[in-house]
């Protein structure tokens, strides 16, 4: 043995975000993002098998509300606050509605969700308004 470990393949974001559960998803590549842990969105396999772990339809309740909230916290504050939820509604709606309209949803998701009013959702207020949606389950996973 010489002591010096393999390289470790990636399989760069661009070619992940070509598989059509992804390439159709507007979180395609912040997905890739969150799974990676170059943080860029390129995979190994280990990372791979994780995310389509993830979004299997077996996957528990708790881990897919867990990596939902990764996604959203674009700043990776561990918040999901007024700039990450305009992000997520932007990509959402594919750019379709204003500045303004976003800025407005946006406001009125944190006026809803934020218990504690800090202006931003933790991990606990995000769960429970999460657990409230009823496609959420149905709708959080890939098929391949």
């Amino acid at each position: 043995m010489t002591g010096v470990e393999p390289a470790t393949i990636r399989v760069p974001v661009q070619k992940l975000i070509t598989i059509a559960e992804l390439r159709e998803n507007p979180f395609g590549q912040r997905i890739c993002q969150v799974f990676s842990e170059d943080g860029h969105g390129n995979l190994n396999f280990e990372e791979f098998l994780e995310l389509l772990s993830v979004f299997s339809e077996q996957a528990s309740r708790d881990v897919k509300v867990f990596y939902a909230f990764k996604i959203y916290d674009f700043d990776n504050d561990q918040y999901i606050g007024l700039s990450d939820l305009e992000i997520g509604i932007r990509l959402l709606t594919r750019s379709e509605l204003t500045v303004q309209e976003i800025t407005q949803v946006s406001e009125k998701v944190i006026e809803e969700a934020d218990v504690d009013g800090d202006g931003k959702l933790s991990f606990m207020e995000f769960e429970h308004v999460i657990l409230r949606a009823p496609d959420f389950l149905a709708t959080f996973h890939i098929r391949i």
